[in-house]
């Protein structure tokens, strides 16, 4: 079977269509024709190499994808063959002492579509039931596809680990990753006052058309982040601020935060090692807290509010299958502004 992928890690220059078995749907899983993939930050690390974490190659990259079902093994119920759905690219064991309390997400085999396994730029891809829902009718195939990691990543760091509150003030770092997009979306759903910050002028104003009350902009130089959100906040501080760069921009993030506010770490796409004032912490009572995908629970809030339509994927291109590589090296363009899709033919 033909995938998008690689065969050693490296950069651009290591994309390619490799072929991998077909996967057969065991007992309690769900074989699924894709229609549309969409790739993440989390595709560069894997092409790049994860420490700590090997994977088969040749391997397919791509950790979300809708479709429709093909083939069912013994004991699934809830979908059938011929129905539209999308996937959730979490993968938990049910069997451990956080997935019996209902927190997934924190299960210690945890893994993910595309990152642990074969991804989803391909023919089919086999999972368990429980991680195949029906698709929004409100939602192609290309926005399925490029809803469920961002908006469940999302999700869980406004909601339950930044506990946004109606009236807090929250900062966006970054406007035109998938991620960003969503947060953006998630916390005026939540009831904040969003103010997105970025080094481009034009994206910050984007986000803007997506719910962003405010954007400002900021440079190392002359607009340093911290300054910037501080006297956007009228010098009171930011309440919540989601920070997905990394090392240049969380030390900077903490000195933002108003006193009790939480940075929520989602990934360091600039850097995983940052130096912390920590007398900034203790004498604000401010925090950092890490986040990552979420709970069954949750995805399923989620998908409740895409059905409903009070959040929307944003699509920032959708390339055909024989243009894979072109879609993957998007995520380069100054310009983009959310989820890059590829679309996988049918036959």
């Amino acid at each position: 079977m033909r995938g998008f992928g690689f065969r050693e890690h490296g950069g651009f220059d290591r994309l390619e269509f490799v072929e991998i078995p077909e996967p057969e749907p065991g007992p309690g899983e769900v074989r699924v024709a894709i229609r549309a993939a969409a790739f993440n930050r989390l595709d560069r690390f894997t092409l790049a190499g994860i420490p700590g974490v090997p994977i088969e190659r040749p391997h397919v990259l791509g950790s979300d994808g809708a479709g429709v079902v093909d083939r069912c093994g013994d004991g699934v119920s809830g979908v059938a063959p011929g129905q539209p759905v999308l996937l959730n690219p979490g993968i938990w064991d049910g069997t451990c002492e956080a997935c019996l309390r209902g927190e997934e997400s924190l299960c210690r085999a945890y893994r993910i579509l595309g990152e642990h396994t074969q991804g989803s730029v391909t023919r089919y891809v086999v999972l368990p039931a429980r991680n195949v829902h029906p698709r929004p009718e409100r939602l192609s195939f290309a926005e399925a596809a490029a809803a469920p990691l961002v908006f469940q990543t999302a999700w869980r760091a406004m909601k339950t680990v930044g506990a946004v509150r109606p009236g807090d003030r929250v900062a966006v770092i970054g406007a035109g990753g998938g991620v960003p997009t969503a947060v953006v979306q998630v916390a005026k759903l939540l009831g904040a006052r969003v103010v997105v910050a970025s080094r481009s002028r034009e994206k910050a104003e984007r986000a803007r058309a997506i719910g962003a009350d405010d954007a400002v902009v900021f440079d190392e130089a002359d607009h340093p982040l911290d300054k910037v959100l501080w006297q956007w906040s009228q010098k009171n501080g930011l309440d919540v601020i989601f920070d997905s760069v990394g090392a240049p921009t969380v030390p900077r993030s903490v000195r933002a935060l108003a006193r009790g506010g939480r940075v929520v770490v989602i990934g360091a796409t600039a850097g995983p090692v940052a130096e912390v004032d920590l007398r900034t912490l203790f004498w604000r009572q401010s925090s950092i807290r890490g986040s990552t995908m979420a709970d069954r629970r949750e995805f399923d809030q989620v998908l409740g509010h895409l059905a409903s339509g009070k959040l929307r994927p944003v699509v920032d291109s959708v390339r055909p299958w024989e243009e894979a590589g072109e879609a993957f090296r998007r995520f380069d363009a100054p310009d983009l502004f959310g989820k890059v899709v590829v679309e996988v033919p049918s036959s």
